[in-house]
């Protein structure tokens, strides 16, 4: 009688695998092609962490999205960051470490160092950053896409990476573009470095 129920559960493992939430490598190498993948711009979607200190920084944060500049050769990146806190815009220009092997990026902020795994989804229009991994008490996983509003399908990788993880929907905030108040400082921000290109191109034509 053994062999049928065998023949059973053999015959649902295809199901239980398609349900069953693709775990991701945490330790997969940083290349130019993974940098290259992640250049450009990005707006933050949502996060579920468990640190302190990330747990209070996202649940003060109405909306953000920032620029990614990597440089292959000096392994950094250039990140530009608008934040939208309370009823105000903060803006923040500063340079990330690309830590190749281990795939992790790191940024120094107030004298500590703060590591992030990068990870990239099969969707090459979403990015996420994953903290303390291996840490139950402090992991935390935080998602970006290149439009302010993710599809229902890269929600769904999110949440199935939260849970491989071991983590819940009930943890994660979101963000609120409708609040987001960068929009005119980035409008500012692109027609100043406009300017400076075209006096930068009328010096060099004039040499």
């Amino acid at each position: 009688m053994a062999l049928p129920w065998a023949l059973a559960v053999l015959s649902l493992l295809p199901l239980l695998d398609a349900q069953s939430p693709a775990c991701p490598n945490f330790s997969v190498p940083i290349t130019n092609a993974s940098l290259d993948q992640i250049s450009g711009k990005w707006f933050y979607i949502a996060s579920a962490f468990r640190f302190p200190e990330y747990k209070k920084e996202a649940s003060k944060i109405h909306a953000v999205f920032f620029y990614f500049t990597p440089n292959h050769t000096e392994d950094t990146i250039l990140f530009r960051e608008y934040i939208t806190v309370g009823d105000q815009c903060i803006y923040k220009n500063s340079s990330v470490k690309v830590h190749r092997e281990n795939g992790t990026l790191s940024k120094s902020e107030n004298g500590t160092e703060h590591f992030a795994h990068l990870l990239l989804p099969k969707d090459p229009k979403t990015v996420m950053l994953s903290a303390f991994p291996e840490d139950k008490q402090k992991m935390g996983l935080s998602f970006y896409a290149d439009k302010p509003e993710a599809t229902p399908e890269q929600m769904q990788q999110f949440y199935d990476y939260l849970t491989c993880m071991g983590m819940d929907k009930s943890e994660v905030t979101y963000s609120d573009e409708k609040k987001n108040l960068c929009l005119p400082l980035e409008k500012q921000h692109d027609e100043e470095r406009k300017k400076e290109k075209e006096r930068s191109e009328t010096g060099t034509a004039l040499d």
